[in-house]
Formats: structure tokens, sequence, C-alpha cells
């Protein structure tokens, strides 16, 4: 059986509009990024390609930069726009009362 765990993270007024921010959640490196248009979205932390901080990437739309090499990751389906660049994974992603909540 599959347990999902729902992970409250910060308070929207803690992400900078059009910024990331990393987190570490039960171990595991999240970049969690709201877009200047007020989404908010959850990937991997790190890019698989050298390992690039996704977290201090720049936001294009719904899609984060990769700071070292400039590879985009489409942030709904964790795709790459370069060939032969493995996806990265994104994490639902609720703004509630409570806060940003993230669900692994």
């Amino acid at each position: 059986m599959l347990t999902l765990n729902r992970i409250v993270l910060c308070q929207l007024d803690d992400l900078p509009v059009g910024l990331g921010r990393a987190f570490e959640v039960e171990g595991k490196p999240i970049a969690v990024f709201r877009t200047r248009g007020g989404r908010v979205f959850a990937t991997d932390g790190f890019c698989p390609h050298k390992n690039g901080p996704l977290a201090d990437g720049m936001l294009t739309g719904d899609s984060v930069v990769c700071p070292y090499h400039n590879f985009r990751f489409d942030a709904t389906t964790g795709e790459c726009d370069q060939p032969g660049i493995c996806s990265i994974a994104t994490y639902p992603v609720e703004v509630t009362d409570s806060g940003i909540v993230v669900t692994l």
C-alpha cells in the first residue's frame, strides 16, 4: 500500500514571486517555486545533468531553468527540453490556510 505524506513547507509569503526555495523533505531535496502568475509548484531539488540546484534557477513561465547549463524543465511534467536528459520528478502542491503543502 502506498502512503502519501502531506507536509506543510512554509507560508505563501515566504516564497518570493519569480524565485525558488530549497527544502529538504524526508531527506529528499525539493525545489519550490511561485510564478509571477501565482502558481506554486515543486520539483526535484537538483538537475539530473550536472546536479545543478534547481531552486537557484530562473523561472520562465511554468518552467524552471537549471542555473548550470540552462536546461529547462516543465513544472507540470518534469520533462527536459534537451534530448537525452531524463526528466525530474514533480510533486503535488496546494496552498492552504496552513501554508504551502507538498505531497510525497
